[in-house]
């Protein structure tokens, strides 16, 4: 099962490989990385329907993780993938908006990596 991890912070891949080590190596789940709004749009044209679920930062240069998730949510019906949004401002504005804009998720930075897993079992099985 391939997720898209989407943040302008490059050392978030080195987190998240760390912090999945296991489910990686037992094939459960695999990763892409895009460090840009723009770069994850890309991915999804390029691989589409491979990712299954999306992680994405909304505060980013560029493209915002909240003008990806609208695209997202317009152009990939079907299967529509799965958009939890992860932000290191947990106020009720981004919420709402992202929730209005069909977020499946809202998670604040840092990421309780515990957590996660609990919601990617949920959210995949």
């Amino acid at each position: 099962m391939k997720i898209l991890v989407v943040d302008d912070e490059t050392d978030v891949k080195t987190l998240f490989e760390q912090r999945f080590r296991k489910e990686i190596r037992s094939n459960e789940l695999e990763f892409a990385f895009a460090f840009s709004g723009e770069e994850a749009l890309q991915f999804m044209n390029d691989h589409e329907h491979e990712a299954v679920l999306i992680l994405s930062d909304i505060n980013m240069p560029g493209m915002s993780g909240l003008e990806l998730l609208k695209h997202i949510k317009v152009k990939y019906e079907k299967p529509p993938p799965i958009v939890m949004m992860i932000t290191a401002y947990g106020d009720d504005e981004n919420y709402n908006a992202a929730m209005k804009l069909g977020a499946d998720d809202f998670l604040t930075k840092p990421v309780d990596f515990t957590t996660l897993k609990e919601k990617l079992k949920t959210k995949l099985s």
